[in-house]
């Protein structure tokens, strides 16, 4: 239900300032990526050129069209630029479109886009890094908690049961699965972030969300396995779990009311 009303010619462009909104937003994601995991500050200094140094200036620090303008190089040492830093602020940009077309211009819009940005933030730092750092997870449970009291959505003892049971889900698998394979087979950062989600989804949202990502990184963990070709390859392998949890997640907040939906109307076929 939209609560935010707007005149039939503003929202005519606003999917344009969405995805401007978007675009925007993601160049600072690119900054979060970079700077959690070193240990930075994300608001001190200003953007630089990692190889020479020289401060990026305001008019080639403009998403993704700079990047085309300056054909992926520096101004100033033609050093390249890495091609994420467009495609987050991309991606980032077409997510928001969507969210403001799915959930609609309502106080709901708030906490899925925040769910959005926190997911690819943490994909793309898991992928680098291999670590999910709680300066994100731990204020994620308390605004996913928090947002259970915007009207629309979740209740608060929903989102509190969502944050334990996906937390609860993931350290009993990582707890079996380090007795059986006497290692740690999952990190306390996807732990944590399973949290996050139930929170921000309620249990079934994070139930759906551990299912698609199992299925998913099951798939790819297979299929890079089959193209390893020696077994030295194959066991130096470390596959980051978050990226599923992230894409789970957000299939989840579009579709898991029509997949429970459709899940139930399967059962009901028996």
């Amino acid at each position: 239900m939209e609560i935010f009303n707007v005149n039939h010619q503003l929202s005519a462009y606003l999917p344009i300032i969405f995805f401007i909104f978007g675009a925007f937003l993601g160049s600072f994601f690119n900054v979060i990526i970079h700077r959690i995991p070193n240990g930075k500050s994300i608001i001190h200094p200003a953007s630089s050129c990692p190889h020479c140094h020289q401060p990026i200036k305001p008019y080639d620090n403009i998403p993704i069209l700079s990047y085309l303008i300056l054909r992926g190089k520096c101004r100033h040492c033609d050093a390249k630029i890495s091609w994420r830093y467009p495609f987050v602020e991309l991606l980032s940009g077409f997510l928001f479109v969507w969210c403001y077309y799915y959930v609609g211009l309502n106080l709901q819009l708030i906490p899925a886009i925040m769910l959005i940005s926190m997911m690819l933030v943490i994909t793309f730092i898991d992928i680098d890094k291999l670590i999910i750092p709680d300066k994100i997870t731990f204020p994620g449970m308390l605004l996913g908690l928090s947002f259970s009291f915007l009207p629309g959505g979740l209740s608060i003892g929903e989102s509190v049961i969502g944050l334990v049971v996906g937390g609860v889900i993931l350290y009993l698998i990582a707890l079996f699965g380090s007795m059986a394979f006497k290692k740690d087979a999952m990190g306390g950062g996807d732990i944590k972030l399973a949290a996050v989600i139930g929170a921000f989804l309620g249990w079934q949202g994070v139930l759906i969300t551990l299912i698609l990502s199992s299925l998913v990184g099951s798939l790819i963990g297979i299929f890079i396995i089959a193209l390893s070709s020696n077994d030295n390859q194959q066991k130096s392998h470390t596959i980051p779990y978050g990226p599923f949890l992230a894409l789970g997640s957000i299939i989840a907040l579009f579709f898991g009311n029509d997949l429970i939906r459709w899940y139930a109307d399967y059962l009901r076929g028996f």
